[in-house]
């Protein structure tokens, strides 16, 4: 497997949810593969508004999934299935049987944690907890918050790094192999949350100076929220957005973000932006 990136279009009709939840005939969860070991997952807004971004990396040795969705029931968000029939497939592919699967997220909150019932069980899976002690005991981040952790699924290391200011347990992740940098909640085409306001200043300096030294093709994070007019975003609680802007976004939107936190400046609230909307909720 190779460390170099390869530059390619994220070019991606992503389900977006309908008119009617009744008629939504969408998969529960839509499965997007970048290349034979990169899948991307979305959740469907029929069954959860938030519809968040899932993420399912191949090592040699190991899978990792980021994130779990935004629903518990494996009835209504079969994401342990998916994410079975998708390892099934690659493991045949290759003739392989003993595989590891571990599971990681972004970070805290209930929309990318809700399925990690569903892998309590799972044999050879080892469930990382989305909280500050357990996350960042795993990464070694409670020692050295400013550490680059590396995980290594086997020929291909993830690189992660603490990044608060949306939530205090939130972590990034760069996969050498496609150049995606994983922002979760941090950075997307949406209301990025800052809930601290100063290590979220300290977090997009970060990852400016970390994506210049490292050949970033895509920054992802886990939503779409804009619609493709600058600066409009879809209500709360939206079910179907049929004019999104792509999910990828490039190094340039983390430079936005730091001229906007330094527009925005000590006021609260909501501040809209051509590709996203900061809203300060600390004080």
């Amino acid at each position: 497997m190779s460390e170099a990136p390869e530059p390619r279009a994220l070019d991606v009709d992503w389900i977006h949810g309908s008119p009617s939840a009744k008629h939504n005939a969408d998969p529960d969860i839509q499965v997007h593969a970048y290349d034979e070991h990169t899948f991307i997952l979305r959740q469907n807004k029929a069954i959860n508004y938030e519809a968040p971004f899932l993420f399912l990396i191949f090592g040699n040795e190991r899978a990792v999934l980021i994130d779990t969705g935004a629903t518990e029931s494996a009835e209504f968000f079969p994401l342990r299935r998916v994410v079975d029939e998708l390892v099934g497939r690659w493991l045949a592919e290759r003739q392989r049987s003993d595989y590891a699967l571990l599971v990681l997220h972004t970070h805290s909150h209930h929309d990318h944690v809700a399925g990690d019932a569903q892998f309590a069980d799972r044999p050879r899976t080892t469930v990382v907890g989305a909280d500050l002690d357990s996350a960042w005991k795993y990464f070694g981040f409670t020692e050295d918050p400013d550490r680059v952790a590396r995980v290594d699924l086997g020929g291909r290391v993830l690189e992660c790094l603490a990044t608060p200011g949306h939530d205090k347990a939130a972590v990034t992740y760069y996969d050498p192999h496609t150049g995606f940098l994983l922002t979760g909640d941090t950075v997307y085409p949406g209301r990025l949350y800052v809930e601290d306001w100063a290590a979220f200043g300290r977090t997009v300096d970060r990852l400016i100076a970390f994506a210049g030294t490292r050949p970033v093709t895509h920054v992802l994070g886990c939503h779409i929220e804009m619609t493709d007019q600058p600066g409009v975003e879809y209500p709360i609680r939206t079910t179907y957005q049929p004019d999104e802007p792509p999910l990828e976004m490039a190094v340039g939107h983390l430079r936005d973000i730091r001229a906007a936190i330094d527009e925005i400046g000590d006021r609260l609230g909501r501040h809209p932006f051509p590709g996203f909307v900061i809203c300060r909720e600390d004080g």
